[in-house]
């Protein structure tokens, strides 16, 4: 195929349906949209109504989904993506996000230890009556 036969079929071919980005990614549609309408994924062209994305989503929709598997929010994310200037780099988008999810970890993890003791309290309670249980969990 000569070269401008070539161009003129990468320009003619349209990109990849919500259900092509669906299967190649394991997302429903309706996470797709919903993406879309939060912000985190840009708005697709459309080819007679129907959404048309950039073969680069399906590599940005990795990077959403490892984003949540490390606990981002939905929010965090969109911040992750479009939060910072253009001139900030994304490992240092990382670094910051990341150092404010870590002081998020330590803090949910000192609550988690304190219902951690108090349930071993209650379960140890002998108490006839729930008024005479005197639980001291410390602070």
């Amino acid at each position: 195929m000569e070269r401008s036969a070539q161009i003129r079929h990468s320009r003619e071919t349209p990109g990849l349906t919500i259900g092509e980005v669906a299967r190649r990614t394991g997302l429903r549609p309706s996470a797709l949209r919903y993406y879309e309408s939060a912000g985190v994924l840009p708005p697709p062209a459309r080819v007679n109504g129907q959404r048309r994305y950039s073969p680069d989503v399906v590599r940005l929709l990795r990077t959403v989904r490892f984003a949540q598997a490390a606990g981002f929010s939905v929010a965090e994310v969109r911040t992750l993506f479009h939060g910072f200037g253009a001139h900030v780099p994304p490992p240092a988008r990382w670094r910051k996000l990341a150092d404010r999810k870590l002081t998020e970890l330590d803090a949910l993890s000192v609550r988690v230890e304190r219902m951690r003791r108090a349930l071993q309290l209650a379960k140890e309670c002998g108490c006839v009556r729930m008024e005479d249980c005197d639980f001291d969990i410390g602070s």
